[in-house]
């Protein structure tokens, strides 16, 4: 498909999918293309750097996030399957099981160690695989861990979600707990930002939050408390980028913590993932496109 809406001069979206599909999360791969999760397909996609053409790829239920690896390929996660599934530029595929059955993979991300990181939602741990397929896992520092990032001090941040808290485990499995100051907040999404802190959604609370590496929290209200921010990215431009699920629309906060946002198309779009490509901003929405936001350097 490749329907195009102008929604501003400064937002465009692609139609790729139908609704039931459910675009979910995205990012850019080694290849210079775009990739996204078709969470309710099954199906993981990748959207052609030159043409915009989609290719779709089956690979098994509940695809959700997805990064990119130290290998060349895209890694992610498949909820429902229970498994982390690998998918090669060509569109082969591959999976791993973790260690513990049932564990609800979610967040995803390459670690310093040139080793995925994910998180078992549902049985409260935190894995790591090598490329060679070995799996470790450690218990998590706290409930639900969700997404989970490189930071900047060599170690990896997680949200907490059930737990009102942001997690850090280091390559060693050392675990540290940061509980947040708003109960509520039930985080979700997280990044490393340009300002050498970690931000984080907090969808619960309506505030994005920002914890150095030394744990000192700042959380920012946002102007629509139900809002329900979801993915966060630094972008290009030296600022943070997050998704508005509640409200259909894309927010920038400044590492001022300067507050502006975007309209999509609907207020009923569901944008969940977001990712810096081709010098813009895109975020994933459920409804079935893709957005892409113009970023001013």
């Amino acid at each position: 498909m490749n329907e195009i809406r102008e929604v501003s001069a400064a937002v465009r979206e692609f139609a790729v999918s139908g609704r039931g599909s459910g675009p979910y999360a995205l990012a850019e791969g080694p290849d210079g293309a775009l990739w996204f999760t078709l969470v309710h397909q099954g199906a993981v996609a990748r959207r052609d750097p030159g043409d915009g053409s989609v290719t779709v790829h089956p690979v098994g239920a509940g695809p959700t996030l997805v990064a990119a690896g130290p290998d060349g390929a895209m890694w992610f996660t498949e909820y429902r399957a229970h498994r982390i599934g690998r998918i090669a530029p060509d569109g082969s595929c591959s999976s791993f099981t973790p260690v513990t059955p049932a564990g609800g993979p979610f967040g995803i991300a390459a670690g310093p160690d040139g080793a995925m990181w994910f998180t078992l939602t549902a049985a409260d741990r935190v894995g790591r695989l090598t490329m060679d397929g070995e799996v470790t896992e450690y218990p998590s520092p706290g409930a639900f861990p969700s997404a989970i990032t490189a930071g900047p001090d060599g170690a990896l941040w997680m949200t907490l979600n059930q737990h009102d808290a942001i997690g850090r485990i280091t390559t060693d499995g050392t675990r540290t707990v940061h509980s947040l100051p708003t109960g509520g907040a039930a985080p979700v999404g997280i990044a490393a930002g340009p300002d050498g802190a970690l931000w984080f959604t907090e969808i619960g609370a309506g505030r994005i939050g920002r914890i150095t590496v030394a744990g000192e929290i700042t959380e920012y209200p946002l102007p629509d408390p139900a809002c329900r921010p979801h993915a966060v990215v630094a972008g290009p431009d030296g600022a943070m980028w997050f998704t508005e699920w509640g409200s259909g629309r894309v927010g920038r906060i400044t590492v001022e913590g300067v507050v502006t946002s975007y309209a999509l198309s609907r207020s009923d779009s569901e944008p969940h993932g977001i990712a810096p490509h081709d010098g813009a901003l895109w975020c994933a929405l459920e409804s079935g496109s893709l957005a892409r936001i113009e970023v001013s350097a």
